[in-house]
């Protein structure tokens, strides 16, 4: 599917969560029985997606800044992306990862909290949001949401998947948080997925995560596409970048998620070179629609949409950036607890 046509759908699918539209769905109807055989197939290969749950990442980070400003507050939400699943050591998930990152640019202490919750679809966002602005005292200053995979394998409607997300992104704004969604993963890259599924898988995710994009930014959050979980690598090296269960991401290869996502967490939140928030034209960055901003950078992992101009004869404007990926300083030892 080219650009321009992803761009198409993803307009339509926004637009029906916007208005209350639900029919508009994934995957063609013909396609159904098929589809759902090869991911009966997949689910026992993989076993169910299952792996032991994550390790509990919560805690202060960076504490060698500790005594100067107060930490910083990120939290987590969304599926087992997000809670990181698939790996044993708590500095191995991705909200460590980002947290021990931001505490090493902002040069401060940073208080990590993580709501999501494996196997989540979109429509647990708005659970794990009511915990999160449940403390009135401890908002955070920026939120990260890493969902999607789990709709698409369960056929929710995107119009519907987007809807919540959208609400979720308003919410947090609204609090006052700054709000990054790394969206839908490339599903067709997961290893015992077979052909045809692996196509419909691919185009699925890609569709959801250009309507995610387009969600979120009018709503004033940020997204960074996943992809293939951020990079050709990922097809070329599944046994190093795939975890145990063949099916969530290995140590190594969230920390190639949080290469890509630590950038725009800090741009959000001012900790970014100022020269870097310019667009680069040899990177091939601008300004664009915002539906062709979401299409292009469905199809580029690692890619970064923002809001821009409010409005423009073809809707609302957004810039796309293709940051160079940072590594994640190395994590502290563990989190401490106070």
């Amino acid at each position: 599917m080219s650009s321009l046509s992803r761009a198409r759908v993803a307009r339509r699918i926004a637009a029906g969560a916007a208005y209350g539209g639900g029919g508009i769905g994934l995957l063609g109807a013909a396609a159904v029985g098929v589809v759902l055989a090869e991911v009966q197939l997949a689910k026992r290969q993989v076993g169910h997606g299952r792996s032991p749950h994550p390790p509990s990442a919560d805690g202060l980070y960076g504490y060698v800044y500790a005594g100067g400003e107060e930490p910083l507050r990120l939290t987590m939400l969304g599926d087992s992306t997000a809670a990181g699943q698939g790996v044993y050591r708590a500095r191995q998930t991705p909200g460590a990862l980002l947290a021990s990152g931001l505490a090493a640019v902002a040069e401060r202490p940073v208080r990590l909290r993580n709501v999501a919750l494996p196997g989540a679809q979109s429509d647990d966002l708005d659970r794990q949001v009511r915990l999160v602005l449940a403390d009135p005292d401890g908002l955070p200053e920026v939120c990260v949401i890493m969902v999607g995979a789990n709709d698409v394998t369960h056929r929710m409607p995107a119009t519907r998947s987007v809807r919540h997300l959208s609400a979720a992104v308003r919410r947090l704004r609204t609090a006052g948080a700054e709000v990054i969604v790394g969206t839908c993963p490339d599903l067709g890259t997961i290893e015992p997925v077979h052909r045809p599924l692996r196509w419909f898988a691919r185009r699925a995710s890609r569709q959801l995560a250009a309507a995610q994009t387009i969600g979120t930014v009018e709503q004033g959050g940020r997204t960074v596409s996943l992809g293939d979980l951020l990079g050709p690598e990922f097809a070329e090296n599944p046994r190093e970048l795939f975890g145990p269960d063949s099916y969530h991401p290995s140590a190594e290869g969230y920390a190639t998620a949080a290469m890509a996502v630590l950038p725009t967490v800090c741009a959000a939140l001012g900790l970014w070179p100022a020269e870097e928030e310019r667009p680069d034209v040899s990177r091939r960055e601008g300004f664009l629609p915002v539906a062709r901003a979401a299409a292009e950078a469905a199809s580029e992992p690692g890619t970064e949409v923002a809001a821009a101009m409010p409005t423009g004869p073809r809707g609302p404007w957004a810039l796309l950036k293709r940051r160079r990926r940072r590594r994640v300083p190395e994590t502290d030892p563990a989190p401490t607890s106070t």
